[in-house]
């Protein structure tokens, strides 16, 4: 991304929420965090949450970037004084010429600080690799284990005959004899000093005299291709996974995009998930939990516990069992087991005078509370 007006106008630092001198490290990481929340795949239907992570993306691309960071600093302090060339109160202007806006000045440092053609010359110049997504749907037991496994996608690449050379195998680029390599000519006129893409190599730097017959000079190729992901501990359904530089490769020497992987948690057919809590449902008999009674509970390890079920016991308690949850960074959580008391659907004969000996040692109904004849 060349400067322009956009520059002028926008605290890339601030949408980041970072302060000015913050550290790359603490750039990426706020980054990070921002770009999961915002995720369009994390807020589906929110055109808002997509704006933010748009314009999220924008800074980082260029505080993110050592150089274009740089240059951001330098077009930021001169922001003042480059409102000299603006319009002026009660019509009259000031600067080097009375027709010059402030659209010809973003237009015009675009030009100082271009290094091969910015966002108007986007082909010729680098271009950072396409973002790509992809989906990766796993078991419960896997997304609280975590598990390292591939992803399929087919997306651009870097050809595989010429290694995004462009160029034909043992046949290497021509240095552009116009601008020396560096993609760019420049033109001193007087105070200001203008760049713009060499019209020799479009800006690349370099001449592909004997193209690759695989990618006819373009260096990049249309494939499938496995990806290689860890999933860590802990993960949960919808969170997306960014893999750095796992994307669209990058285009005349500029990075690759990033993968953002989507995860799909499949149901299980035992546990279910509440935050860092598993969940399962335990039947028991009337007569147990009437009685009391000590049941044994699989775990997502795979060793049982014993719970113990308290006499009297009502269907629909729940039971904690502590540290048998899923683990995360802030603790582990616990096994939450709710208690069901199964009903049978037909008695034999010992069964039935049991129940009915049961109803006539029960003088008072559960339904006295409710004020109506029983």
């Amino acid at each position: 991304m060349a400067p322009n007006r956009e520059w002028f106008d926008k605290d890339y630092y601030k949408l980041l929420g970072v302060p000015s001198a913050a550290t790359a490290k603490e750039i990426t990481k706020a980054y990070r965090k921002l770009a999961r929340q915002l995720h369009p795949d994390a807020n589906p239907d929110d055109p808002k949450a997509e704006e933010r992570f748009k314009e999220v993306a924008a800074a980082y691309d260029v505080v993110g970037d050592e150089d274009k960071r740089k240059e951001y600093d330098q077009v930021r302090a001169m922001g003042p004084a480059a409102a000299g060339f603006g319009p002026q109160p009660g019509g009259g202007r000031r600067g080097p010429s009375a027709g010059f806006s402030q659209d010809d000045l973003g237009g015009l440092f675009g030009q100082m600080f271009n290094r091969g053609g910015g966002a108007a010359g986007r082909g010729p110049g680098p271009q950072r690799g396409d973002d790509l997504e992809a989906t990766l749907t796993m078991s419960l037991r896997d997304a609280v284990h975590g598990l390292t496994t591939s992803v399929s996608l087919v997306s651009d690449g870097a050809c595989h005959i010429c290694n995004g050379t462009g160029s034909k195998p043992g046949v290497a680029p021509k240095v552009c004899p116009t601008c020396g390599g560096r993609g760019v000519l420049d033109e001193n006129q007087g105070f200001f000093s203008f760049s713009s893409p060499c019209t020799s190599c479009g800006g690349k730097g370099v001449l592909v005299v004997d193209p690759c017959g695989n990618c006819r000079g373009a260096g990049v190729e249309r494939r499938a291709r496995d990806v290689k992901v860890r999933i860590p501990a802990g993960v949960a359904d919808g969170q997306t996974i960014r893999l750095k530089g796992r994307g669209g490769p990058g285009r005349n020497g500029a990075p690759a995009g990033d993968l953002f992987v989507r995860v799909t948690v499949l149901p299980d057919q035992l546990f279910g998930r509440k935050g860092n809590d598993l969940t399962i449902v335990i039947p028991v008999t009337f007569a147990e939990a009437a009685l009391g009674t000590n049941v044994r509970v699989p775990t997502l390890e795979g060793d049982p516990v014993t719970i113990k079920v308290p006499a009297g016991t009502a269907s629909g308690t729940v039971l904690r069992v502590r540290g048998r949850g899923v683990e995360l960074k802030k603790g582990r959580g616990d096994l939450l087991v709710t208690v069901e008391i199964v009903v049978p659907r037909t008695l034999n004969d010992a069964q039935r005078q049991a129940v009915e000996d049961f109803a006539q040692a029960t003088d008072e109904s559960p339904r006295s509370h409710l004020g109506v004849p029983t």
